[in-house]
């Protein structure tokens, strides 16, 4: 709200707003519901008892400053204007970026009379500040979702509880109070219900791919996975744990009073607009249940397979792959190197009306329209296996296989691809030719994966340097030896590193891109498989036909100016080349 002058409640008198009367008696009913942390102005009590709409309002003053009213609820920021100002100006001056043009900058703000606001901002900022009006909960509601710490949060959270100097009588009732009943669980408004939003949502706006919480002997602690790696956050205290623990169990469906094997479950959730589905694993530990949750945000998937991370000449291996009539096609990598992401780009690549497309999948993370997916469920024998020979009959063009976990699964997929259709599926192994290897391991006849197998691609990911704190680096000698880099090479090629900022949490790196190894199978090679010849031998022959390490890929991405020489040895330790 603008300050409390005369002169505004005259302006508002004058546009006929307000009357005398009316004046007068929000007077009152402010001056009745201030309190020592709150005064209420006489301007929130006149929109609190309706004779005024917050929008009338702001119009008026919009008016008279020469400003625009904009509805924030219906305005997309972009996150490179959120990341104009640190969430430090924003808290402390209660304003958002919403627009960012040239070298001028514009905030929204509630109250168009603080030209000492704006004044501090461009000289903080060094460059020309212009400002909009919003309402006062739309810019709070973007401060909370993408400025405000879970630390801050937590503390104001304990605040509520009482619990701001941990005593024991305020830790039982808290306790107490918290315990309740399944119905009070239930409830929105529930503390513990608050505070289990508060650390999803939170997660969602650090682009965390996981959360994990751990307890531990003497507290609970909450991790987040942030482009694949772990950041300890401020954490609930340990009493809190059981109170956790039940209300999430809750939420996925799982039974909360089994506490002694693990459970597996899921939540749909809704964070400010966006629709997230978290994929729950519980499981007993030592010291109490450890609950890991993966995020899956549905609008974030990439399904642009340029947007993937491929260099031109693998994109155009990878536009050939996927156009082939038939054989496998398989991604391999850990869990959570992306395989999924990248089925999903190739298949809606290549998803068209005259192809009818089926995927079999354990979970299905994401919809994909125009294409038929199937959910295994063990608990009625819809397995891989199962779901595969039934597919079968309903004369597909493409099949995509979620994993293939068993020689059964396996068979049948190379029994599709060899009678003419088009299967992707993924694999855990290491590299790209080891697949041949883990196939042959599971009890499928090496002539069977000759003849049926078109090509495998081995993925990992690797973060990105953070565009607004990179700059030029020289690799160490210590980097040079482990990456194998001769010293007039070091000398020719530019590398860069990330400073750190506000902006990427200061860590130098913000987002993730694929690294890739793509072997295809050419006619010696098939030979090779086809005589069991070992991994190593069938690598050298891959090598010899221009195929590319991941470490490679990772390093032209490093000279790129996409990566750090650094990320590219924590990625690729264990490759060889």
């Amino acid at each position: 709200m603008a300050k409390e002058n005369q002169y505004v409640l005259e302006l508002l008198t004058e546009n006929g707003l307000l009357t005398e009367h009316q004046i007068h008696e929000a007077a009152e009913y402010a001056k009745n519901n201030s309190n020592d942390e709150h005064t209420v102005s006489t301007i929130e009590a006149a929109i609190a008892l309706k004779f005024i709409s917050e929008q009338d309002y702001l119009q008026v003053l919009a008016n008279e400053y020469g400003m625009e009213v904009i509805d924030l609820n219906n305005y997309d920021i972009p996150e490179e204007v959120l990341a104009s100002l640190t969430p430090d100006i924003v808290n402390t001056y209660n304003v958002i970026p919403v627009m960012r043009h040239d070298d001028i900058l514009t905030v929204a703000m509630s109250d168009p009379s603080d030209m000492d606001t704006l004044d501090a901002l461009r000289y903080l900022l060094g460059c020309d500040v212009d400002a909009v009006i919003a309402p006062q909960d739309q810019i709070q509601r973007i401060i909370d979702r993408h400025y405000r710490t879970l630390a801050e949060s937590m503390r104001k959270f304990m605040g509520d509880l009482g619990l701001d100097n941990g005593e024991k009588k305020q830790e039982e009732s808290a306790i107490g109070a918290l315990a309740g009943t399944k119905e009070e669980f239930t409830d929105d408004e529930a503390s513990v219900g608050r505070l289990v939003s508060l650390i999803i949502s939170e997660a969602h706006k650090m682009r965390a791919s996981d959360i994990h919480l751990e307890p531990m002997e003497k507290d609970y602690r909450v991790r987040y996975r942030i482009d694949g790696v772990l950041h300890k956050m401020e954490s609930p205290p340990k009493f809190l744990q059981a109170s956790l623990t039940s209300r999430l169990k809750i939420m996925a469906r799982m039974d909360i009073t089994e506490k002694r094997i693990p459970q597996d479950g899921r939540i749909q959730i809704t964070v400010g607009d966006k629709d997230l589905d978290l994929r729950v694993s519980d499981i007993p530990t030592t010291h109490g249940e450890s609950i890991v949750m993966r995020i899956l945000d549905k609008a974030s998937i990439q399904l642009d397979i340029p947007k993937l991370g491929f260099f031109a000449d693998d994109l155009e291996l990878v536009q050939r792959i996927i156009n082939y009539p038939d054989g496998i096609f398989l991604v391999t990598g850990p869990t959570g190197s992306g395989k999924t992401t990248s089925l999903y780009a190739f298949l809606n690549s290549i998803n068209t009306v005259a192809r009818k497309i089926i995927t079999v999948e354990d979970p299905v993370e994401y919809l994909l329209p125009g294409i038929n997916q199937v959910q295994v469920d063990r608990s009625v024998d819809m397995t891989f296996a199962a779901a595969l020979r039934a597919m079968l009959r309903q004369a597909p063009n493409i099949i995509m296989v979620g994993e293939i976990r068993d020689v059964e699964t396996a068979e049948i997929a190379i029994n599709a691809a060899l009678t003419g259709h088009l299967v992707f599926s993924t694999l855990h192994t290491n590299d790209a030719p080891g697949a041949v290897t883990r196939l042959i391991d599971m009890g499928v006849q090496p002539f069977l994966v000759a003849s049926s197998l078109r090509a495998v691609m081995a993925q990992r990911l690797l973060r990105r340097v953070c565009k607004y704190c990179m700059e030029e680096h020289v690799p160490t000698p210590m980097e040079a030896r482990l990456l194998g880099l001769p010293d007039d090479y070091v000398k020719t090629h530019k590398f860069y590193k990330g400073r750190g900022c506000e902006r990427c949490g200061r860590t130098g790196y913000k987002g993730r891109i694929g690294i890739y190894e793509i072997f295809t199978i050419t006619p010696d090679i098939a030979a090779l498989i086809f005589n069991n010849k070992p991994t190593s031998t069938i690598r050298e022959a891959a090598r010899r036909n221009g195929m590319r390490s991941l470490r490679d890929d990772a390093i032209r991405k490093a000279e790129s100016g996409i990566s750090t020489l650094e990320e590219v040895i924590r990625v690729t330790m264990m490759d060889e080349e």
